[in-house]
């Protein structure tokens, strides 16, 4: 089975991407096939795998972004369809067309599931700048979450008047733009210092999750791993 219907990505121009305010991201449908959609969504790793991570400190005094969390590593056991799905986007394929959108020579990926419960949100923030981007792939769909209960990626528009290092609220935004999340859904984004996103409080049934799968784009190079080495930190690279 196929599960990334590559001519999604290729039919997307370097030039209509860039071009795309208030910067490029690309949230649309379709990047997954269909069955490769319902085999992954109907196989997700289960809660016993995941780890709390509540409370956890931010840039600048941004509120933390409560969730469950799991990063994969080649060494865990997940379900089968999850494991062929990682093995392809490790492919060439993917590979080059994330390099080619995101501007970059040569990336590695880190893979993580977020499943956030109700009550919580994710604060108005920048990703880190040793990242080229990261796409993020949904996986609710109509049977099991009703739009009214929040959950979707907010592309917020700051103007280019605020500084990466700090904790706007959602009143300080020029436009707020709601990407598509429920179904087959995925968002593309560029990582600059005004590629700022959130996500608004959920207020889901206790026993509803939002699940979001992100892939990390990160540059492949030497300096970075030194540096990581140095410092102590553990970043899988795949």
């Amino acid at each position: 089975m196929n599960y990334i219907d590559i001519e999604k990505l290729r039919s997307l121009s370097l030039e209509d991407f860039l071009a795309i305010k208030p910067y490029p991201y690309f949230n649309t449908e379709g990047v997954l096939t269909e069955s490769g959609f319902q085999d992954l969504l109907h196989n997700m790793p289960t809660m016993d795998m995941f780890e709390q991570k509540f409370g956890d400190e931010r840039r600048a005094g941004q509120t933390p972004h409560d969730r469950y969390s799991l990063e994969y590593t080649p060494d865990m056991t997940v379900p089968a369809p999850w494991q062929e799905f990682i093995d392809e986007l490790r492919g060439d394929a993917y590979r080059g067309e994330i390099q080619r959108l995101l501007g970059a020579k040569k990336v590695e990926f880190r893979c993580h599931w977020h499943y956030t419960p109700t009550g919580c949100d994710v604060s108005p923030h920048c990703d880190a700048r040793r990242e080229h981007g990261s796409h993020l792939f949904y996986f609710n769909c109509e049977e099991d979450w009703d739009p009214a209960w929040g959950g979707s990626t907010l592309v917020l528009d700051d103007g280019g008047r605020l500084d990466y290092n700090s904790a706007p609220p959602l009143e300080d935004f020029d436009a707020i733009h709601e990407c598509d999340s429920i179904g087959n859904y995925s968002s593309l984004m560029l990582r600059t210092d005004h590629a700022w996103h959130a996500v608004r409080p959920i207020n889901c049934p206790e026993d509803r999750l939002r699940r979001v799968f992100i892939v990390v784009v990160n540059p492949d190079k030497l300096f970075w791993k030194v540096r990581d080495r140095l410092i102590g930190k553990n970043i899988q690279r795949l």
